[in-house]
């Protein structure tokens, strides 16, 4: 049963109700809270090579996994966490991405001790503002920009890790940095207001 509205077409996206719920109350949302955006792009590290929908469905199992995405206390992760993590079927027990993510909530809080706010480091790169893009087809949008590599290349300076520009790209829809709900999605325009 479909409730009529038109969204961006993604595969799988139509009929499943997760899925449709992000759609339309959460992607290319402007995200401006510094621990929110950290936990997406930790998420959009472990989907590296799997379909979003794979972490969504798992994502309260990763909250509960790395204590609410709370930095300080992912920060204290040790051995045992870290097997604890590997042995979680509520996530993807990943060794090299449990690393990348407990790593950058070290790396995270280095940067607020040091006065600088991620969200402001990542929203500097767009002047503050959501890019907007009007994608009239799936195949307008890009995998990858150069605006995605000069941040891709400005995390990894910093330490983060699973942060290619790819990965950095996906986080900056899902964030709202760029608005690339297709111009026919009922999204579009309301999102489109959110940008300032």
């Amino acid at each position: 049963m479909t409730d009529g509205l038109i969204r961006c077409g993604w595969r799988g996206l139509e009929g499943d109700a997760l899925y449709e719920a992000y759609h339309d109350e959460e992607w290319g949302v402007p995200e401006r809270d510094p621990v929110a955006l950290w936990e997406k792009l930790v998420l959009d590290g472990f989907q590296a090579g799997l379909a979003w929908v794979t972490i969504l469905r798992k994502r309260e199992g990763f909250r509960n996994a790395f204590a609410g995405f709370d930095p300080e206390a992912v920060a204290r992760f040790g051995e045992a966490d870290r097997a604890r993590l590997l042995g979680d079927a509520g996530i993807v027990r990943s060794a090299a991405k449990i690393d990348a993510a407990i790593s950058g909530a070290r790396i995270f809080l280095d940067m607020r001790e040091r006065g600088e706010d991620f969200s402001t480091f990542l929203w500097n790169f767009t002047d503050g503002r959501p890019i907007q893009p009007f994608r009239e087809r799936l195949s307008d949008v890009p995998a990858e920009t150069p605006l995605s590599r000069e941040i891709s290349v400005a995390l990894k300076a910093r330490g983060f890790r699973f942060t290619g520009p790819v990965i950095v790209y996906a986080f900056m829809q899902a964030v709202g940095m760029v608005n690339d709900h297709l111009v026919s999605c009922h999204r579009h325009a309301g999102v489109l207001e959110m940008g300032g």
